[in-house]
């Protein structure tokens, strides 16, 4: 996704409601000069992409995400991942770049996908199994 449809999805999830080019258009425009063709022509982009789906309403559209941010940076994550030639390293490297935050948020994930007795038994391989790692 490039700058400008960086920037009009940003409002599109912020906002979390179908928003017509208008809206954005006069929220753009506090930051920088934009022409109401452009914003049109940039959610045009993102719908054929599939990144938002759009409703006639009179002889407009309005736009409304298809998936979360969250999605989003999931699947770019995943994408570069994938094309890594040591998937392990790759993982490695980027946990390297966390920070203590980002790390706590990716043990919090962990144990949310996994299960909370699943997580406590991996960080506690020596326990039996349903003590809950005491």
């Amino acid at each position: 996704m490039g700058e400008l449809e960086d920037a009009v999805m940003t409002r599109v999830w912020k906002w979390n409601r179908p928003v017509t080019v208008r809206e954005v258009l006069e929220d753009l425009q506090q930051e920088r000069s934009i022409a109401y063709t452009t914003v049109m022509t940039v959610l045009d982009n993102l719908h054929q992409k599939g990144w938002v789906r759009r409703e006639a309403e009179g002889r407009a559209y309005r736009y409304e995400a298809v998936s979360t941010r969250a999605a989003y940076a999931a699947a770019l994550m995943n994408d570069a991942w994938s094309q890594s030639d040591n998937p392990a390293a790759a993982l490695v490297a980027f946990f390297g770049m966390m920070s203590e935050e980002q790390r706590q948020a990716l043990r919090d994930a962990v144990r949310i996908v996994q299960g909370p007795e699943e997580a406590t038994e991996q960080e506690n391989p020596g326990s039996p199994p349903g003590d809950g790692g005491r």
